[in-house]
């Protein structure tokens, strides 16, 4: 989904749940009480039918309605997300604000009510995710610093202790990455060109496998990939 849809399906400002786990059907949404207006009731409908054309079919008719009964997005913050994206986060927020017609302040408002964060926070969230892959790919730290917009390797690195617990040489010793020019097997990951088969907590004391299980690891042994 794209990351405004919750806004629309939900009716509920983005930035008063987020960090909070909860169920979706505790939101104050109004669906109607027609049939599969909550969450709940759509799953026990898709667990009900017996092929997948069916429950695809299912869901394409009511999220399509729901979207349809909920609280519109604003055409400018997807055009504002959209540009972050093209950019991978590289354009200033000023800029972004005078482009989509806002104020800062307004675009900054309506950014935290309808994708939960702040426009300055997504931008470094897409950066970082760009460094992420390129990263994956085997290019070095100091290449990727300059390819993204960080200031230097050290920056890099700040970044991505502070947002995924662990540095950039971590992450790429515990996938196995081989440096570019010297290309190796590379990680089987579920999405191409995304580093799904392996995360690493804050405390970057276990590995969380492509299933979802965590496996302890000792902290000085380097994690398997």
């Amino acid at each position: 989904m794209t990351p405004w849809a919750a806004f629309t399906l939900f009716g509920t400002p983005l930035y008063e749940v987020i960090d909070r786990t909860l169920d979706p059907d505790d939101l104050p949404h109004v669906l109607g009480a027609r049939r599969n207006s909550s969450v709940r009731e759509l799953s026990a409908a898709l667990a009900s039918l017996p092929t997948w054309e069916l429950r695809f079919g299912l869901l394409d008719d009511v999220l399509v309605r729901w979207a349809g009964a909920g609280t519109p997005s604003s055409a400018r913050v997807v055009a504002a997300w959209s540009e972050l994206v093209r950019t991978w986060g590289a354009v200033p927020v000023r800029s972004l604000a005078d482009e989509v017609g806002w104020s800062v302040r307004q675009l900054e408002n309506r950014f935290r009510e309808q994708i939960g964060l702040g426009p300055k926070v997504a931008a470094r969230v897409l950066r970082l995710q760009r460094a992420r892959r390129l990263l994956a790919e085997g290019h070095g730290q100091a290449e990727t610093a300059a390819m993204c917009g960080f200031y230097d390797q050290a920056h890099l690195s700040g970044e991505f202790r502070v947002m995924t617990g662990c540095t950039p040489r971590e992450f790429t010793m515990a996938r196995g990455v081989a440096p570019v020019s010297q290309p190796g097997v590379p990680a089987a990951d579920r999405i191409t060109g995304e580093a799904t088969s392996l995360l690493l907590t804050s405390a970057r004391s276990a590995v969380f496998s492509k299933t979802g299980r965590v496996r302890s690891v000792h902290p000085d042994r380097r994690p398997a990939g």
